[in-house]
């Protein structure tokens, strides 16, 4: 095997497992965590731009499936309370039990980041990561989920990723979060 052969044929193996990796995330639904319906939900119509990551800030985070969805119907409850948000602000929520929760979903707008969300995915991390990075699995879930919203055209190939500080005055989504992040090959300094 000459060196271009080995080069594409471990190119198409590390582009075979990413397939892979995504194809298997599982996304729990809605119904799952006990999501009260949207007031009048807007569609995004094609791929956006823009990835927005947070952090929800809660101190301890979450470890049990029950935990997590105890705090995500909690977020819901405060983005459609107190700060009058048609629904939970993010798109997508990558928990501390392993699972990755359907927030809007794919091609809805967001309420997460001013300015970005007619034209982004908002992605929550359930946990406060000042000092601290997500578990691994988080990390993967998080990439994976980007994976799959590319694979299914939700995601523009080219998308450009932020933390939450990039969009508005905020330490969101937390400093060990936004370094890791940073690392990530589509983050980008606005």
């Amino acid at each position: 095997m000459n060196t271009s052969t080995a080069i594409y044929f471990v190119a198409a193996l590390v582009l075979c497992c990413l397939a892979l990796s995504a194809n298997a995330l599982q996304i729990e639904p809605r119904s799952s965590w006990g999501a009260v319906a949207a007031r009048s939900p807007s569609r995004i119509q094609g791929a956006v731009d823009y990835v927005i990551i947070h952090h929800s800030d809660n101190p301890n985070g979450c470890s049990t499936s029950e935990q997590c969805k105890r705090m995500i119907k909690n977020i819901q409850s405060d983005h459609k309370g107190r700060r009058n948000f048609s629904d939970i602000g993010y798109n997508f929520i990558v928990a501390g039990d392993g699972k990755v929760y359907e927030g809007r979903g794919f091609g809805l707008q967001g309420s997460h980041a001013p300015n970005y969300n007619r034209k982004s995915i908002g992605i929550v991390f359930i946990g406060n990561f000042e000092r601290s990075a997500p578990s691994a699995q988080m990390l993967q879930n998080a990439k994976d989920l980007i994976e799959l919203a590319k694979q299914r055209g939700y995601l523009k190939d080219n998308y450009t990723l932020f933390g939450h500080r990039q969009t508005k005055a905020t330490s969101c989504p937390g400093d060990a979060l936004y370094n890791e992040i940073k690392t990530w090959p589509h983050w980008r300094q606005n």
